[in-house]
């Protein structure tokens, strides 16, 4: 079989669409943070020097939402003037209501909490395959790792001329026959500038200077950034970087970015979350919403399902779909496909008949198993939900409303690999 190429991307945490998913996040975390059983679906907008917030919420407690949002965006590094869309002077509309009482109704579990209800229905996916440590596409842990180096690089001030907004685009070369990776093909890079060569001081042409910002640029990309990179990889991924095709601000110039670039809004990285096109996806948003949401948690458990069954070596790679009606919690269907690498006598029916047996999809059932009503979500808004590393922190909350609060939260829980061995046993591994 011939070889193939697969390519995943990625965008960093001052993207236009990012920073929307990490205010809605940041929000959610605020509301949770005094109110665990807060209902929040929160959508952001963000143009030109203007943040627009919509959505529902129930909770017993109020949030300073112009004040969390400011907060989010000098987080992200948008405090100068010249960005056009800067945290101290942006306007902020909000539009968010209560939620509806015909939603809610089917929600709450009509008094019964383990019977709580699916927020809505639809289909939602997990995936893993054995590629990677993290059992993650290769393609894409490469795009979210140059991003979130980039990032490091541009707020630790070692290339001063960086700004916000960046993407990152990852194609690899696989073995037809045995689908590994042989070798990374292509790197696109695309990051944000300041107009670092000024065309009337240098007594030279724009277009001279826009040459000269572009060949710095695609030398610092290369040589100050790409070993960053390649140093945190393990040394058979590193071994991948044989003869590697860069392009670096392709369109020449990018000084123009972020929301002031390009409208950003809510949910529209979704496959940048998840799983850079392998796998599959539902088409349900993630920031934003609380974990009655099943477009979230249960996307989360199923991610948690595939993972733990890889690492068990039930399969090489699996997908999980799992589908809900609105207001009922047990799912409408739970299906599994190792997509031809089981290494178990079962077809992937019975794999998912047995897997359904041993993990609750229940929604309340979910939120439990994963501490999903903790404000733990700001930290999932950029550079993917899946794949990250599960880790106990301290997070402080202030509310001009209430005391200051210190909450001890585990992220990524999803992430765990904490029923290996309990998979092993059950698939006579």
């Amino acid at each position: 079989m011939s070889n193939y190429f697969f390519t995943s991307e990625s965008v960093s945490e001052g993207h236009p669409d990012k920073v929307a998913d990490q205010i809605s996040d940041a929000i959610l975390d605020n509301f949770l943070a005094y109110d665990p059983q807060a209902k929040v679906a929160c959508e952001t907008l963000v143009t030109t020097g203007q943040v627009v917030i919509a959505g529902e919420v129930r909770s017993n407690h109020y949030v300073d939402l112009p004040d969390v949002t400011r907060r989010t965006i000098a987080k992200i590094g948008y405090t100068r003037s010249e960005y056009q869309f800067d945290a101290n002077s942006c306007g902020i509309f909000s539009a968010v209501h209560e939620q509806s009482d015909d939603i809610n109704r089917g929600v709450d579990g009509q008094g019964q909490v383990e019977e709580q209800g699916a927020g809505d229905q639809g289909m939602m996916f997990g995936y893993a395959c054995n590629e990677t440590p993290n059992y993650m596409p290769l393609t894409l842990d490469l795009a979210h790792l140059i991003l979130r180096e980039l990032t490091e690089v541009r707020k630790g001030r070692l290339l001063p001329y960086l700004r916000p907004d960046a993407k990152s685009q990852v194609t690899v070369e696989y073995d037809g026959a045995t689908r590994r990776p042989v070798r990374v093909s292509n790197i696109v890079i695309s990051t944000q500038h300041d107009e670092f060569v000024d065309a009337k001081k240098e007594g030279i042409s724009q277009q001279e200077a826009d040459r000269r910002m572009l060949e710095r640029i695609e030398r610092d990309m290369q040589q100050v950034l790409m070993p960053r990179v390649i140093a945190k990889l393990p040394q058979q991924v590193r071994a991948l970087f044989d003869q590697v095709h860069y392009d670096i601000n392709p369109t020449g110039k990018f000084v123009i970015g972020g929301p002031h670039g390009d409208t950003g809004l809510t949910g529209r990285k979704i496959i940048v979350d998840t799983y850079g096109g392998r796998g599959a996806h539902g088409g349900g948003a993630f920031s934003g919403k609380d974990p009655s949401k099943v477009d979230r948690s249960a996307a989360y458990a199923a991610r948690h399902i595939a993972k733990n069954a890889v690492a068990a070596g039930i399969a090489d790679e699996m997908l999980v779909q799992v589908s809900y009606a609105i207001g009922k919690a047990e799912p409408v269907s739970f299906y599994v496909n190792t997509r031809g690498t089981s290494h178990v006598a079962l077809s992937d029916g019975e794999i998912a008949q047995r897997l359904l047996s041993m993990f609750d999809m229940r929604p309340r059932a979910i939120e439990d198993r994963l501490k999903l009503r903790l404000p733990i979500y700001e930290e999932t808004a950029a550079y993917g939900h899946m794949g990250r590393e599960p880790k106990w922190v301290t997070k402080h909350f202030e509310s001009r409303y209430d005391e200051p609060r210190d909450v001890n939260v585990e992220l990524f829980t999803w992430e765990k690999l904490d029923r290996v061995d309990e998979l092993k046993q059950a698939f006579g591994l």
